[in-house]
């Protein structure tokens, strides 16, 4: 798979997931993908220091992305 076609599967991903974020008045960006298996992240809106956003990391973007992108081997938020 190349590099495009891995950004195309993670952007599938959050666009899967963007919903429930936006309903909650939050969202998310994509940053980088690195070495192919690390996927950055940035929460925004709401979802910036929201005590439940690990929780929602992990569970809900990171299962999500490793969905459509099983290679991918962790996903990171980055607080800008």
């Amino acid at each position: 798979m190349t590099g495009k076609e891995l950004k195309s599967k993670v952007e599938d991903a959050l666009d899967e997931i963007r919903p429930f974020l936006q309903s909650d008045g939050g969202d998310i960006s994509l940053l980088s993908i690195d070495d192919d298996t690390i996927v950055r992240v940035q929460l925004q809106g709401a979802c910036v220091g929201c005590t439940v956003n690990q929780m929602t990391l992990k569970s809900g973007v990171e299962m999500t992305i490793k969905k459509h992108a099983p290679q991918i081997e962790k996903v990171i938020n980055v607080e800008l």
